[in-house]
């Protein structure tokens, strides 16, 4: 592999900060995109030069592989650094880097495509014998979240099926909301992802979820944890005595 010297981040935010921080500790030039909206950002202001990508609209700018994939060629990067979210988990964004000569900071196509789509690693996860919690496959309409349901019973957790975060995550008490939550998350889904395909998911009652999360941080040794959990994991280990963890 060839020696990266310059890297472009294909992220905005926060992520793109850390990113490009860890590029110049490693003495390699960062190069940041951003929409329009983001000409002013703290990672534009950060980074070693900035390419302006297109407009606010994510699917227009952050999400277009082949402008990500021109922006880095043109300004001669090494590789490309997608943070997490966005097109992370987008297995022809990876294909795409090869196919042009650029390094994917990132697992390789194959594993993103396995993993990266829920449907697809619950598929083979399940194939593997592995437990799973009760859920559907692709919900393809509000009908057939309906069905699923009439089925299972509530609460029920609407998730997408690309990307991460939270983002386009919904939390139905009742068939009621069911109308409203779904054709709301699967716009914010395919905003953020460009990829509104969804599935469900059985919600256990939030005194499982409690113990867990009590667990991991008295403990400070779990680790399959949200992102918020983790973080409080580490600053209990970080600030709690350790007769007080003990106990």
């Amino acid at each position: 592999m060839k020696k990266i010297k310059s890297v472009l981040v294909a992220n905005r935010g926060e992520i793109a900060v850390r990113v490009i921080r860890a590029c110049q500790a490693l003495g390699i030039t960062a190069i940041a995109v951003v929409s329009e909206a983001d000409r002013e950002s703290l990672s534009a202001k950060m980074a070693d030069r900035v390419l302006c990508i297109g407009p606010a609209q994510a699917t227009k700018s952050y999400l277009d592989i082949p402008t990500l994939v021109a922006a880095a060629l043109g300004a001669g990067a090494d590789a490309i650094h997608p943070g997490y979210g966005f097109l992370a988990e987008r297995p022809d964004f990876a294909e795409a880097c090869a196919k042009h000569g650029l390094i994917f900071i990132g697992p390789q196509a194959l594993h993103i495509r396995q993993m990266g789509d829920k449907l697809l690693a619950r598929e083979m996860v399940a194939a593997l014998h592995v437990p799973v919690i009760p859920g559907s496959c692709l919900v393809r309409d509000l009908q057939e979240a309906a069905k699923f349901g009439e089925k299972t019973g509530y609460p029920l957790l609407l998730k997408a099926a690309a990307g991460g975060g939270g983002r386009g995550m919904k939390i139905l008490q009742g068939p009621e909301e069911l109308k409203c939550l779904f054709n709301e998350a699967s716009a914010e889904a395919g905003a953020a992802f460009g990829d509104d395909r969804y599935i469900s998911s059985v919600m256990y009652p939030m005194r499982d979820i409690s113990k867990c999360r009590f667990w991991g941080i008295a403990t400070g040794t779990s680790s399959i944890c949200s992102n918020a959990i983790v973080l409080c994991k580490d600053v209990t280990r970080r600030f709690w005595k350790k007769p007080l963890r003990q106990s």
